[in-house]
């Protein structure tokens, strides 16, 4: 279903795909948008347990995509570094593909909302207090990766010999 890496021999192994989607803060959501056109919003998230939790509003373009096909792609660039005078780049990427869907449960909104922050701020009694306050316009997201790999530039990876 899903394609293999053209160039397998830059495919970076699960374990450092894992590591890239823990530490990075921001990713790239693909979903279908209106008029089948691709749309794109780039977003804080965290990563658990093979799957990418998500923030928002209860209502917008990306909800009512969502809504209309759960098929996501979810991109994030953990680097980024032009070389110039080798007309190249030295980068790292990992893309999932995943089957989104809206949290219903109190227990699972809160669950998603308070990992999600935590990643960003460690104060709990804070996160959790916020979390209460925006409670009814809160809406949190689950993708459930079915497929995902990580990516890194020639440049890099001749590095690694």
């Amino acid at each position: 279903m899903f394609r293999k890496m053209r160039r397998f021999r830059q495919q970076l192994p699960e374990e450092e795909v894992i590591e890239i989607l823990e530490q990075e803060n921001t990713g790239i959501l693909s979903v279908v948008g209106d008029g089948g056109y691709p749309y794109t919003i780039p977003i804080n998230y965290v990563y658990e347990d093979g799957k990418i939790y998500l923030h928002g509003a209860k209502e917008g373009h990306k909800v009512d995509a969502i809504k209309q096909c759960d098929k996501v792609s979810f991109c994030v660039i953990e680097r980024d570094e032009v070389v110039p005078e080798k007309l190249t780049t030295k980068y790292r990427s990992v893309i999932a593909f995943g089957r989104a869907r809206f949290l219903e449960t109190e227990e699972d909104i809160f669950h998603a909302a308070k990992i999600l922050s935590l990643k960003y701020y460690d104060d709990v009694d804070f996160i959790e207090k916020e979390i209460r306050r925006e409670w009814n316009g809160l809406s949190c997201i689950e993708i459930k990766i079915e497929h995902m790999t990580g990516k890194e530039g020639l440049e890099l990876l001749k590095l690694r010999r």
